[in-house]
């Protein structure tokens, strides 16, 4: 029998919301490594919410867990019930097998959606139980560009729109744990065998309109943005912590099937 997730784990996450509409604070714990994360933390508090978690495929080894909270009331919750479980207070529990052999501190950013930015949401949301991999983007910008910014990734969304792009993503601004003006962008895939398709090629109608905004979002972007990083993480259900709702969309893939 291959069970992903411990049963005790999973009756504690029946709790938690299924995503239907794209939380409007997400929680990033980040942790150097792959080699895992303990969710004992969250089954012993209870908690009622959906953390997905990924490991690094591009970039430095890391593990990411993504908090969905509906308001800041939830994310208070979970800081009084987790600190509360003392001495289980991280996401790391050095008797689990899959930690890494040398246990490094996490680092936890507050994120707030932008609703404006992101694209096609609705889209994006629906597509988490789904999802196998996630593409993160990071930028930080310089101060006072924040909407200069958001006029490239107008432009950029504009671009998208006119070829019909298949990459909706959730974008989010860092409220706090990362400097001033980082923002973190959250696109879903469900396999990486869309990237086979070429990328969705610009149609000929659309390549001078393509090219004109290409020109204008790289002057925008030489003024405005300090640093951007495109990464690539693989899901595991084994130190994610969803509902019943949100695993039913794909039961065999979340909690395992009986062989």
């Amino acid at each position: 029998m291959r069970i992903l997730v411990l049963a005790g784990i999973l009756s504690g996450a029946a709790a938690g919301q299924i995503l239907t509409d794209p939380p409007p604070i997400v929680q990033l714990v980040r942790k150097p490594g792959t080699g895992g994360a303990s969710l004992k933390a969250y089954a012993n508090a209870g908690a009622a919410l959906n953390a997905i978690g990924m490991a690094s495929v591009t970039g430095l080894p890391e593990t990411w867990l993504v908090e969905a909270h509906y308001s800041f009331a939830s994310v208070e919750d979970l800081d009084r019930k987790i600190s509360a479980l003392a001495p289980v207070r991280a996401f790391s529990d050095a008797s689990d097998p899959l930690q890494d052999d040398v246990l490094a501190p996490s680092r936890t950013m507050l994120t707030l959606y932008r609703p404006n930015w992101s694209y096609r949401p609705d889209q994006a949301i629906r597509m988490f139980p789904k999802a196998r991999y996630f593409q993160v983007t990071l930028y930080r910008i310089r101060p006072g560009t924040e909407a200069d910014f958001g006029e490239l990734i107008r432009l950029r969304r504009a671009t998208a729109d006119v070829i019909n792009l298949d990459r909706p993503e959730l974008a989010y601004q860092v409220f706090s744990g990362a400097p001033a003006g980082t923002f973190v962008f959250l696109a879903p895939i469900t396999s990486l065998r869309s990237f086979d398709d070429g990328r969705n090629l610009v149609p000929v109608f659309a390549e001078g309109l393509a090219n004109a905004r290409a020109k204008d979002g790289s002057k925008i972007a030489a003024d405005t943005e300090i640093s951007r990083e495109h990464l690539l993480f693989r899901v595991e259900p084994r130190i994610s912590y969803v509902s019943s709702d949100f695993a039913d969309v794909d039961p065999e893939f979340w909690r395992g099937k009986v062989k």
